[in-house]
């Protein structure tokens, strides 16, 4: 047992050895809430190092209910607490509680009651309704201050049903109850951010002025500990007032440290309406007035809680300790002897406190001085009733840009602008009448320049009075928010307007339709919905560039808002697509004549630099409510009837038809049937023999793709191609044709001729895909190099709409079909732009004759000699040339004396499945 008590003896040593020379004080602070700007100043004195300096450890702990501080202080589980005016009744009930110093001159406690349009408010409304008040001096409900002031607005308690507080701002909102008490710096940021319209009933507007947060400890602390209740007073009231000059500091330090249940913008809202209530400005924070507790008391008093005339002595804490002066006053009086000399010494003793009494007036005053001028919000004092200014600060010039003898020769309000003149004028009228205490506003101001700044305003009574010759004054404090205002703008210009044309974008085009729509349904009126498209816009992007495409978007957007009328929306959606919508139609003929009216306004010449430029532009034109009701429904159809115009050779507008939408339907149900067409083994390769016209032998085979549908039979290429290709499908397709395709001609070239040849048709859309996704001639060739197949075994087939868009994917691509042997073809040649310079840029090895000019071939016919032409040049170029749509032996021979190569059509045999093909090629 002794040598454990020697070790534990040991380990005391050693704890005493490593233990710092001067040990802080370990204390703690029980707050009456959880953690917020509300208790700034106590975390401003830990973080700052105040308490440190005091000797000081200090633990903040937040609160699970408003009664707690009061609880653990009496206690002693807390040296120190926050609490309101409550305190007054615990310590007449008995308690030992002693208030150190207040915080908040005014209670933040008020009654908020829903705005009712047209009417002032008006609390007799508010008999026989809910209202969240709580009981009496329960903490965080502090109804007392409350129930007074309903009193003496002529609203009994026994008048309305008490509901204890939920703290839920929905309450009031949701009408579930028709009144609440709420904390100035809390609730109505929550009512203003729900767009919530509200009034806040102050209780100092009957004259009900309350403190609000106080610091106190208990009789014990101050008995056992007086230097450091001192310390620790003199350093929550610094933290207070670093606190109530670095706002955004003080914010940032309750997110990072202590409480993120609010957001930023709340607690920057709680900081900016607590000034009023601190009045770091006006008043010493920690300043308490012992007429201002015997009017509490008195209020108390009217609510039948307290006798009338209580005493409260020892309530109040006395930092100077004018008890122990007094005592010694006492004393000295006793004694007769000293009289003379006490009296020298009394009358001594008071001009030294008299002139410590002016110093600390004077040390107050330049204190207040110097945190008014160094504000960071703009303070002004002025006259309530002539609107003249008593005092500025810097910062208050700064945000209006307005020199001090300007200023001054001016009233309150002459900068302001006048749409919001009205309503601050009006507030003031409650405010002079004592009807609420403070109010805020947002307001536009000139600046010297003429222009608008935005200003947050707060303004709030001051009893000057008694010194100001019997005019009341308002301290009126402004923020500068213009960047703010700007920032949102901006933000909304954005989200709802195309920022190259500054025309309304989808967003507001669907907002603003809805509004005309009911507008039309309201009035049974119609409305017409025009889908604009501008033909050859890419071409115009591609030749000469971005820059000079938006230009022409720029002066399009123009042209069309000049063809309609102001009322009328004109919106653009996207790339080269617009959208009118015109309102109040009379007659559907005024909406042809407007549609008319801008496909020729766009169809004259655009200036771009020094070019010029030609579109035209499709219109559809879709009508409410003749074609349907819903937005989406009437957007759908302006859009096929768009592509209606477009397929109609463009240039021009269409109407929706029901046609349209069956079309439209039976497009949708296609393309998705062609998308399970190739797992489903539904797609088939027909051959159509190239008939060598000198020796009358197949050389040669195109392949053509098939579609047998399970319900709707053999579908037509011409009809389910363009929806491979809108749908991107074609590349799949494509693929699949080039790998049956290669394998048909490695059997039919080791079976029947070394030299046979496919020609595959490629769509514009394949050939100027770029491979990114492995879909591409790497692969073609990677198969070839598996079947040991020669690329001359095929010939590709382009049109000649796609050399006149060569782009480097198109080049890059005909040179790699060169390199790997594979043969072109230029099909139907004759019918496009026929430029004879492409035949010599590119490498091409084939010229397919287009079908009308083999149709009606005739000797001596304009066919005729266009056919021989094109044969002697393509012979002069080194190219190979293959007639189409060859249909009689007369058409075979022309063509065959002309020097034509192949022929290729019906007289031969038309397309058929490999297995025929098979067959006729053996047998030939």
């Amino acid at each position: 047992m002794s040598s454990l008590y020697l070790r534990l003896a040991a380990l005391l040593l050693l704890a005493l050895a490593g233990a710092p020379a001067t040990a802080l004080e370990r204390v703690t602070l029980q707050l009456k809430h959880t953690h917020q700007f509300q208790f700034a100043g106590y975390y401003a004195a830990l973080e700052q190092g105040y308490y440190r300096e005091a000797g000081l450890d200090v633990r903040i702990l937040d609160a699970a209910d408003s009664s707690q501080a009061e609880r653990d202080v009496v206690s002693g589980k807390a040296e120190y607490g926050v609490g309101s005016s409550s305190l007054l009744l615990a310590r007449l009930s008995g308690q030992p509680v002693v208030v150190l110093g207040v915080i908040f001159q005014h209670s933040a406690f008020a009654l908020a009651t829903p705005q009712v349009p047209g009417q002032p408010p008006d609390l007799q409304r508010l008999r026989g309704q809910r209202v969240m008040l709580g009981s009496q001096a329960s903490g965080m409900g502090n109804a007392d201050e409350l129930l007074a002031y309903l009193v003496r607005q002529g609203v009994p308690a026994d008048s309305y049903e008490r509901l204890a507080p939920s703290f839920d701002p929905h309450d009031l909102i949701d009408a579930k109850v028709a009144a609440m008490g709420v904390y100035t710096t809390n609730e109505p940021d929550a009512f203003d951010r729900a767009g919530f319209a509200y009034d806040l009933h102050s209780p100092r507007a009957a004259g009900i002025d309350f403190y609000g947060d106080n610091l106190f400890t208990s009789e014990r602390e101050l008995a056992t500990n007086p230097a450091r209740a001192r310390a620790f007073r003199a350093a929550s009231l610094r933290g207070w007032q670093w606190a109530m000059s670095h706002h955004e500091e003080t914010v940032d330090l309750i997110l990072n440290k202590y409480s993120r249940r609010n957001d930023r913008e709340h607690l920057l809202y709680e900081a900016r309406q607590m000034v009023a209530l601190v009045q770091p400005v006006l008043v010493e924070i920690g300043y308490m007035n012992p007429e201002r507790w015997r009017h509490i008391a008195d209020v108390y008093a009217s609510l039948g809680v307290l006798p009338p005339n209580v005493k409260f002595d020892g309530f109040l804490y006395d930092p100077d300790n004018r008890k122990t002066a007094l005592w010694l006053y006492r004393v000295l009086g006793v004694a007769v002897v000293l009289l003379v000399v006490a009296g020298a010494v009394h009358f001594s003793l008071l001009a030294r406190e008299r002139r410590r009494s002016n110093a600390a007036i004077r040390q107050g005053e330049q204190r207040f001085r110097t945190m008014f001028e160094a504000s960071p919000l703009g303070m002004a004092l002025v006259d309530s009733g002539t609107y003249a200014y008593r005092d500025v600060n810097a910062r208050y010039l700064e945000i209006l840009g307005r020199p001090l003898a300007e200023l001054r020769s001016q009233k309150w309000l002459d900068l302001t602008h006048p749409d919001d003149i009205a309503e601050c004028k009006s507030q003031m009228g409650q405010l002079t009448a004592g009807r609420i205490g403070a109010f805020k506003s947002t307001i536009r101001v000139f600046r010297p320049d003429g222009v608008l700044a935005w200003i947050d305003m707060s303004i709030t009574a001051i009893d000057t009075a008694a010194d100001a010759g019997g005019h009341q004054h308002h301290l009126c404090m402004i923020e500068d928010v213009t960047a703010d205002k700007q920032r949102e703008a901006l933000i909304w210009q954005q989200a709802n307007f195309d920022p190259l044309t500054q025309l309304p974008n989808r967003r507001m085009l669907l907002d603003r339709l809805k509004t005309d729509v009911v507008r039309a349904q309201r009035d049974r009126s119609r409305l017409a919905i025009l889908f604009i498209d501008l033909d050859h816009f890419k071409e115009v992007n591609d030749t000469l560039g971005h820059q000079h495409g938006d230009i022409l978007l720029v002066d399009a957007a123009r042209r069309i808002g000049d063809c309609v009328r102001k009322s009328d929306t004109v919106a653009r959606l996207g790339g080269d697509e617009f959208t009118v919508v015109l309102t109040e139609l009379d007659s559907a003929d005024r909406v042809a004549h407007i549609a008319q009216q801008i496909i020729d306004s766009l169809r004259a010449p655009f200036a771009l630099g020094q070019e010029q430029a030609f579109v035209s532009a499709s219109i559809g034109i879709t009508l409410y409510p003749d074609d349907a009701l819903d937005i989406d429904d009437l957007l759908k159809h302006a859009d096929q009837a768009m592509y209606a115009a477009k397929n109609a050779g463009r240039n021009r507008y269409a109407y929706f038809t029901p046609a349209l939408q069956v079309a439209a339907l039976n497009r949708m149900r296609l393309t998705n049937d062609l998308r399970g067409a190739l797992k489903g083994d539904q797609l088939a390769l027909y051959f159509q023999p190239i008939v060598h016209l000198a020796t009358g032998r197949i050389h040669k085979a195109e392949a053509l793709v098939r579609w047998q549908h399970p319900q709707r039979g053999m579908v037509s290429p011409c009809e389910f191609i363009p929806l491979a290709e809108s749908s991107g499908l074609i590349l799949e397709i494509g693929q699949w044709v080039f790998h049956e395709a290669a394998d048909w001609a490695q059997r039919w070239r080791a079976e029947v001729d070394p030299a046979f040849q496919i020609s595959i048709n490629q769509s514009p859309l394949e050939f100027q895909h770029d491979g990114g996704d492995g879909v591409g001639y790497e692969d073609w060739l990677r198969h070839l190099r598996e079947l040991g197949l020669p690329g001359q075994a095929l010939v590709v087939e382009i049109t000649e709409g796609l050399l006149l868009d060569a782009t480097a994917t198109v080049s890059d691509k005909l040179l790699q079909l060169r390199d790997a042997g594979i043969q072109v073809a230029l099909d139907d040649f004759g019918t496009g732009y026929s430029s004879l310079s492409y035949l010599k840029k590119f490498d091409i090895d084939y010229l397919k004759i287009d079908r009308s000019f083999t149709r009606n071939l005739a000797p001596e016919s304009s066919d005729m000699a266009l056919s021989e032409a094109i044969i002697v040049m393509a012979h002069k170029l080194g190219l190979k040339v293959i007639a189409e749509g060859v249909e009689t032996p007369e058409q075979r021979d022309l063509l065959a004396r002309a020097g034509c190569d192949y022929g290729q059509g019906y007289l031969f045999a038309k397309p058929i499945p490999a297995a025929e093909f098979d067959a006729l090629l053996r047998q030939s």
